[in-house]
């Protein structure tokens, strides 16, 4: 049942579920199986459609298989509209609103209908497109029906649960299932950040940003994706679970509008059968730690590479994308449990989450109209940028955080490093505006990207 007073939005959640399942007691209870439950829960599930507004190019050799390709880029960019459905889960009777990043993420204009029919303008406050997530405020909202969080850790396999949405927007429906699996990593979108409830209740598109509910009417997760190969529902659906959607809801009242993340500074593996055996360890299960940063809150708290990370909190962790939901979860500013295997030891330390130092200074540079390459945006690599576009712990020197439109036809890519600009080693952002701006006729870069070197040559 849906309760009218809002719960605090924080890792609190971790206490057990207080609500008892209730049993039906007669024939006619039976005989009307989840709809006393659906019209609790329905109220507080929305329809939502977007529009954004993109620049497409059409190039006159579009269709053509060899010219289409060679002038890919060109041509002059034209506005179009592109519009999106999905569904949302009021979370607050002030009307704040979960959605997927994908429904709404880059969205101009959002209208957002009720199950009554009303209807509401909404702004998002903060979105996240790695896990595909985003919070948005409905204007001038008050007294609304919502939802309550459950502690999505307590959820277990075999649970009736009942996804509500609107799949191809014929209007809300409620579909039936239960929980089919639990700590899916990676299936469902394709990263490997990902962190998913698995259910067989029918989810399609549309669906996504609904509400997936156990038999309290409690929210469990947000319906988020399926694994198809026709398009429609297969009996494979994900749920990002409650606990980081509370987390998102935390930071977007907090004011910020890109989700921080506490920074591991380090790098794992999950430990195989045979990594196991070499590690002296019974069965295989953790992360075993390969390499660190020097400013890690693991390294200051006594985590060493070579150590095997079991637990954080008392969760078991067994991929690197459930090491990170766990610390997604636990919250900024707070002191993890960390459960380690050395030597054959279980040794338990605390450590505090904590984004990214952005220290020393990343000195962001956009290359100006004398650069060989305008328009560019790069940035010293620091822990901050580390974090962000995953890169390497040891990596250090500039970073492109945007090539601009004249970098990208030269094939320059967002995360590429630059090492050697016409000869001159590059170590700060200052080298490298100078090298560029001093290059003539020819510009030969060596750039880093990922484990590989590339050069490229250009005549100015």
């Amino acid at each position: 049942m849906i309760r009218a007073v809002l719960i605090s939005l924080t890792l609190g959640l971790a206490s057990t579920v207080s609500a008892e399942t209730k049993v039906p007691q007669s024939q006619a209870e039976i005989s009307m199986g989840f709809a006393p439950l659906v019209k609790e829960a329905a109220p507080a599930v929305v329809n939502i459609f977007a529009k954004q507004i993109v620049q497409v190019r059409q190039s006159p050799f579009t269709g053509d298989p060899f010219f289409d390709q060679l002038f890919r880029g060109f041509g002059t960019p034209q506005p179009r509209v592109e519009n999106s459905l999905g569904s949302g889960v009021i979370l607050s009777e002030d009307g704040i609103v979960v959605s997927n990043y994908h429904v709404v993420g880059m969205s101009t204009d959002i209208r957002v209908q009720l199950n009554d029919r009303s209807e509401y303008t909404a702004e998002v406050l903060l979105a996240d497109e790695e896990s595909d997530l985003a919070i948005l405020k409905l204007k001038d909202a008050e007294g609304l029906p919502f939802l309550q969080f459950r502690d999505s850790d307590n959820v277990d396999v075999g649970e009736l649960v009942m996804a509500i949405g609107n799949p191809f927007g014929v209007g809300q429906t409620v579909t039936s299932g239960i929980v089919s699996g639990l700590a899916r990593s990676g299936v469902a979108t394709g990263n490997a950040r990902g962190y998913f409830i698995q259910t067989d209740a029918a989810i399609n598109p549309g669906n996504s940003g609904g509400a997936l509910i156990d038999i309290n009417g409690d929210l469990i997760g947000i319906n988020t994706s399926i694994l198809t190969r026709s398009g429609g529902s297969n009996g494979i659906g994900f749920a990002i679970p409650a606990n980081l959607v509370a987390q998102f809801v935390d930071q977007a009242r907090e004011g910020f509008d890109d989700f921080q993340r506490p920074w591991a500074g380090m790098f794992g593996q999950p430990v195989d059968a045979d990594m196991a055996e070499g590690l002296g360890l019974d069965r295989a299960g953790g992360i075993v730690v390969s390499a660190m940063h020097e400013v890690s809150p693991f390294l200051a708290a006594g985590v060493e590479a070579g150590d095997v990370i079991v637990a954080l909190d008392g969760q078991p962790v067994n991929t690197p994308a459930e090491m990170i939901f766990r610390m997604s979860v636990a919250g900024l500013g707070s002191d993890v449990a960390v459960e380690t295997l050395r030597d054959g030891d279980v040794v338990t330390r605390s450590v505090k989450m904590d984004v990214a130092p952005d220290v020393p200074s990343r000195d962001t540079i956009e290359t100006g109209r004398k650069s060989a390459i305008p328009g560019m945006v790069i940035s010293n690599i620091n822990p901050a940028v580390l974090g962000e576009y995953g890169l390497p712990l040891s990596l250090e020197g500039v970073m492109v955080e945007n090539p601009g439109e004249i970098g990208a036809r030269l094939g320059i890519g967002p995360g590429d490093v630059l090492r050697v600009i016409d000869g001159t080693e590059i170590l700060t952002t200052k080298d490298a505006d100078k090298a560029l701006r001093d290059a003539r006729k020819r510009l030969t870069l060596e750039v880093q990207r990922g484990t590989q070197r590339v050069v490229m040559r250009f005549r100015l």
